[in-house]
């Protein structure tokens, strides 16, 4: 088997490392699963997910300011003024991904019951699943039908 090419690049310019280094830990996920599903109060991502207030709080806060959800403000009558948490467009584009790891949940890691939600289309009810496609709009059945090449921000190790 011949060498890997990427053995011979640099791997700090890493899209995948960068990205894990904003959304790559439990809380963040449990943060944006429960966005995604609609809910935008501390009190209810708390409750959802279960994260400790410090932890959830840490993680809002990251979330705003990489830019992923922003703060908008509510107040009910007779209460303080809060905050609820929207997805920004960037945040939006995390969706793929997300829906991504539920399918690899549902086939691997969810117990004899089945999911626990379903992702339907809106328009016409059929199930939403993740797929890959090239630019030509062939549907790729696996990573076996891939091949990675060196990109424009590849650098090579010296």
């Amino acid at each position: 088997m011949p060498r890997p090419w990427v053995l011979d690049y640099n791997s700090d310019n890493c899209p995948v490392g960068a990205a894990v280094g904003i959304i790559g830990e439990k809380w963040t996920f449990l943060v944006l699963r429960e966005v995604f599903s609609g809910v935008r109060r501390f009190d209810d991502l708390q409750r959802r997910t279960q994260a400790p207030r410090q932890v959830l709080s840490d993680r809002l806060a990251r979330l705003v300011r990489d830019g992923l959800l922003r703060k908008v403000p509510y107040q009910e009558h007779g209460q303080r003024r809060r905050h609820e948490y929207r997805l920004t467009p960037k945040g939006l584009d995390l969706y793929p991904i997300l829906v991504a790891l539920m399918e690899w949940g549902d086939k691997h890691a969810t117990g004899p019951a089945g999911p626990a939600t379903v992702l339907t289309h809106r328009d016409c009810g059929a199930r939403v699943g993740i797929g890959l496609t090239c630019s030509a709009g062939h549907a790729l059945g696996s990573a076996r039908e891939v091949t990675p090449l060196p990109g424009p921000g590849a650098r090579k190790i010296a």
